[in-house]
This record gives C-alpha cells, structure tokens and sequence, in this order.
C-alpha cells in the first residue's frame, strides 16, 4: 500500500511541475497576443487569459467522463477549483505584492455581479435538471439527469458574457506597442502550451483515482482537493505575476474570469461529450452554497478601500483550509452534514 501511494503521489507531483510549466507559456503567449489585438486589461484577464488558464479544469471533466467515466470527479474538480480561485489565489497574491491588492469599479460591479449570475444560473440548471428528469433514489437524496438541452443554459450565458467583453474592446484604445509581437509565433506557444497542460492534468486525474482505488476513498474528495488545487496552477501562476509587476486588476479579472468559465462552459461540455450526467443535487447544493458564501466573502473585501489588504487574505486561506476540513470530515463519515455525500 505504501509504494503505490508513493508512486502515484510522485505522478501528482510530476503533473503539477508539467502544469507548471505549461502554464508559464501559456501567460507568455496570452500576454502577447492580448497586447497585439489590443484587448484592454480587465478583457486581457476575464477573456484570455481565463479561457487559457482553464484549460485544465476543462481537460478534467472531458478526460474523467471519457476515458475514465468519472463525471463526478471531473464536476468536483470544478467546484473545487472554483472555491480555490476565490479563497486561495487573491490571497496568494495578495501576500506576494508588494502593495495591497487593488481593486476597482468595473472589477466588483460588472466581474463580480456577472459570476454571481453565473453561480445562480448553474444551481438553476442542476435544480431543472432535478425537476424535469428526476431519477428515484434513496430518501433524502434528491437526483436529476442533465442533458444536452439543459446545458445549453449556461452556454448561451456565456455567449452572453462574450458580447458584453467585446463591447469594452469597442471602446478601448490601446497604448501598448505591438509591433515587434509576432502573432504566428504566440498562437503556436499557445497551442503547445495547451498541450502539455492536457498531458499534466490527465496525469493528475489518473493519480486522484488511483489514490482512492489504494486508500478507500471516493474519487469525490480527491477531485475536490488534490485535482482542484492542481488544476488551478494556471490561474495561480498567472494572477500572483500579474500582481508582482503591478497589475492587480488582471491579476483579479483573470480569477473571476477563470471562475465563469469552469462554471458556464466546463461542466456543461462535458454534459455535451457524455450525452447525459446524473447531478446530486442533494450534494451540488450545499457545495454551490459553499461557493457563493467564498464569492461574497471575497467581494466585500475586495469592495472595503477597493483593496485586499494582508489580514484579509489570510483570512481567506484560513476560510479555504476550513473549507478542506469539513470536506475530509464529510468523506471520511466523520461528521453527517451533508447525508449524500460520496463516503
């Protein structure tokens, strides 16, 4: 029992060193190619660099529900990145630059108020998915099968937001020198970047199996912690050096950005891919919930002098490392909060 967990626990660590490096690119070739088509900071992180940095939470629900059948995994991946990127990144970059994080109105009124919306549209589809396709189960747990009409929801949602961040490119003028940025060669870091990302995280979605396989444990626990953690380096690596070089409104819009994709595009492709997906919702609920109550912690700190200063983010990773108790807790029967959790 030992050696594999140690072997498989090297896998996680190698993969997380690939997502690294991937991710290092992949904010090389986004920075670039936002700067060459003019895209203004706040679109450069909600848009780009999201999109691009969510590229393994994304490679997670497509590659756990193909190769490996692991919907919920791939969906607790998501979520648990999605409580990552709002509890741990801000605070990590917080606590790396050299000044208070700053924040402003475009970034706590439009950002925010968008993945709220977006938030409360996901917790709708898995409750139409509930009413309309409801599948009999045990008494207190409430199931329902997501299809692909139900998943267009939250897609066209995103389209939305699409639009919305193509009406501030209309209205921006840019500053910046493009004129020794080569886009052929950006495009290309940004596909091999996307590459090694794919390789990383099917490694780390092969070793979160394999470590519920050797400790008894739902996969469940381990898409939320180890898998949402690794998937979520991209969007880490990315925000915490944008801080550094004094850009904290990237740094900012790339983690509300990245959030809006996992939830509006991520899980519904993957109800694309599969066909069909049963959601417990008697779990997805109190895990939505969890995530709301992370976003508005997050948004009235960031609204307090428009900064996030030092003591608020530890607070936030004190908020997240309570977040992982009650869900190793919850796994291991150890308490009951939520009846039909995987345990």
């Amino acid at each position: 029992m030992i050696l594999p967990l140690l072997l498989w626990s090297a896998v996680a660590v190698i993969a997380t060193g690939i997502l690294w490096k991937g991710s290092d690119w992949l904010e090389h070739s986004s920075e670039g190619l936002s700067t060459y088509y003019e895209l203004p900071d706040i679109v450069q992180g909600a848009l780009v660099v999201a999109i691009g940095s969510s590229f393994p939470e994304l490679a997670t629900v497509v590659l756990s529900s193909i190769l490996h059948g692991e919907f919920d995994l791939g969906v607790a991946a998501i979520v648990g990145s999605a409580i990552f990127n709002i509890l741990v990144i801000p605070a990590a970059a917080g606590l790396v630059s050299k000044d208070p994080l700053e924040s402003n109105r475009d970034l706590v009124y439009k950002e925010a108020q968008f993945y709220i919306i977006s938030v409360a549209v996901l917790i709708i589809t898995f409750s139409f998915a509930a009413i309309f396709n409801p599948i009999s189960a045990k008494e207190g747990v409430i199931l329902g099968e997501m299809d692909r009409l139900l998943a267009l929801l939250p897609l066209l949602l995103y389209g939305f937001y699409i639009f919305i961040q193509y009406q501030d490119t209309m209205d921006y003028e840019s500053e910046r020198d493009s004129s020794n940025i080569n886009p052929l060669k950006e495009w290309g870091m940004l596909i091999v970047s996307l590459a090694v990302i794919l390789i990383g995280v099917e490694l780390l979605v092969r070793s979160a199996i394999e470590f519920g396989n050797i400790l008894d444990t739902p996969s469940f626990l381990w898409g939320i912690s180890v898998v949402a953690a690794g998937t979520s380096i991209p969007d880490a690596f990315v925000s915490i050096k944008k801080a550094q070089k004094g850009d904290p409104i990237t740094s900012m819009a790339n983690v509300l950005g990245s959030n809006i994709f996992d939830l509006l595009v991520c899980i519904p492709l993957g109800v694309l891919i599969a066909g069909t997906a049963v959601i417990n919702f008697s779990v997805a609920a109190p895990l939505m919930g969890a995530l709301t109550l992370a976003t508005l912690l997050l948004f009235s700190f960031l609204r307090t002098d428009m900064i996030l200063g030092r003591w608020e983010a530890a607070g936030l990773i004190f908020c997240y490392l309570l977040f992982l108790l009650w869900m190793g807790l919850e796994n291991f029967g150890l308490i009951d909060s939520i009846p039909s959790l995987p345990a």
